[in-house]
Formats: C-alpha cells, structure tokens, sequence
C-alpha cells in the first residue's frame, strides 16, 4: 500500500510502463518490490523520473540525460525538502533551485522546466488515497504503515502522523516510527511528547543513533547543554551530532575538541557523498 506503482507512476508522469522499467534496470532507480514481486516507487523516483521526461521531451541524447540523471540521482539524497526544488534548463546546463540556492546538472540544450511541488500535490494525492484505503483495508503491518508514513512525510506532511501513530500501535517497539513521529511533533513545537517518542524508541533499541541525537537537540532547545552533549555523544554515527559538538566545545573554548568534532563532521559527510 505504501509508495507507488508502475501505473501511478506511469499515469502521473506520461512516460510508459516499459520506460519506467527501462530507468529500473539501468539501476537510475532502484524502487522496493511488492508482496507479488511489482515495483514499488517513492517520491525521489517519482522526482527522478519526471526529471527524465523532461529530458526525453526536449530530445536531449541518451548518453547526456543518463548523465544528468546519474549526477541528480546522488544529489538528492542530500535534499532535505524535495517538493522546494525547481528544476529547470538555463543553456546548456540543467539548474536546480532549493530555495534560495543553485546548483548545476551537467546536461545538453533542453526545455525542461518544472516545480516539484506541483508534482509533490499530485503525488500527495496518491499517498492520501492509499491511507484512506489503508484504513479502511486495515490490513497493513506496522513496518507498512512506518513506510506510508515515509511517503506522506514527502508530499503531506501534516497527515504522516496518523500513519506513524498507527505503526505504534500495531508495534510499540517500532523505534524508527517513535523517532519520525517525535521529530514531527518537536518540529511542532511540542518537545515533551516528542521527548518521550525518542524515550520509546531507546527502550525498544538502546543504541538507536537518531534517537540519541534527537535527544540532544531537545536538551539543546531547552539550553541545559550538558546534557544536550551527552546525547550527542552516543549517536557518533550522525554528522550533525558531531557538529553540534563541536559548536558547544568551542563555546566552553575547548578548541582541541571542537576541531576533533568537526574533522569527524566532515569525515562522515564524505563517506555520505
């Protein structure tokens, strides 16, 4: 139920099924597969996939759009907000606009030019359908519903909530629900509520990184620093811990730890590039 199908997807693009699968097998895409084996899509394909329409579209080469969805591809992963991206042509080169920002994608002459917000209200509609037939099917498991709130998150973020809350209570011990559902509600401005989803995702998984360092940010919002850095420290894995480290360890003008903390800042950033 959660992410989309070969037919939505076809349908809300233009582009056929069997070109769909072509960007599948040329590993551009790489969608989760259904309980029957189908391909299962989320919006970064969706995004990716409206993005290759656009280049077939303006007859750019194969070779250059393979290109340019390549470089695209490993881009994204680092957006924070896909649906506030623009992407659009500017000569030669494919533009993306994230707010105030530019990058460059390497590409030939074309025409594309396209707002994936206006895609992410298509998309949404999607999602919304696919939780209405979730809850009236009520036949999806916690993991299922922790995914479709992965979707809503993208395109609706007001309604992941509810499918977040309904992967707890099919499964208490769903941490990574815990988690996404406590940051939304922090984003909110409800700290304590949000401060005891990251309690329940540590007693379900101790060592749960994201949890940890969400913790610290809680501390941190609150300004009791000490323990703000503790919890940091015990999600080493997250890169922004390591620089909220380095943040308060300069404060404390501890500048030998604060370097130590950025150099494994940056370090993490290039394993994630």
């Amino acid at each position: 139920m959660s992410r989309y199908s070969t037919r939505e997807v076809s349908e809300l693009i233009g582009l056929k099924p069997d070109q769909v699968r072509h960007y599948v097998r040329r590993e551009l895409i790489d969608p989760v597969r259904g309980d029957r084996g189908e391909y299962r899509f989320n919006f970064q394909d969706v995004v990716l996939l409206r993005t290759a329409k656009g280049l077939l579209d303006a007859n750019v080469s194969a070779r250059k759009a393979y290109k340019v969805l390549l470089k695209l591809q490993k881009e994204l992963v680092h957006v924070k907000s896909l649906a506030s991206l623009r992407i659009f042509a500017d000569g030669n080169n494919v533009v993306v606009r994230e707010n105030n920002q530019l990058w460059d994608v390497e590409s030939g002459q074309s025409q594309l030019d396209f707002s994936v917000a206006e895609l992410a209200d298509n998309v949404a509609s999607l999602a919304n359908r696919n939780l209405i037939i979730a809850k009236e099917g009520n036949d999806l498991d916690s993991d299922e519903w922790y995914n479709l709130g992965l979707d809503l998150e993208e395109v609706d973020a007001d309604r992941a909530p509810e499918a977040y809350t309904r992967a707890i209570e099919l499964n208490p011990g769903n941490a990574d629900a815990h988690v996404n559902l406590g940051r939304l509600l922090q984003l909110k401005g409800n700290l304590k509520l949000a401060k005891r989803h990251y309690e329940r995702a540590l007693k379900a998984v101790i060592n749960h990184q994201l949890a940890h360092y969400n913790l610290g940010t809680i501390f941190d919002e609150l300004d009791q620093v000490d323990q703000a850095a503790e919890y940091y420290r015990r999600a080493p894995s997250v890169p922004d811990a390591h620089y909220n480290l380095a943040r308060i360890f300069e404060l404390r003008g501890d500048q030998v730890s604060a370097q130590r903390h950025m150099r494994s800042y940056r370090q993490l950033l290039d394993m994630d590039g």
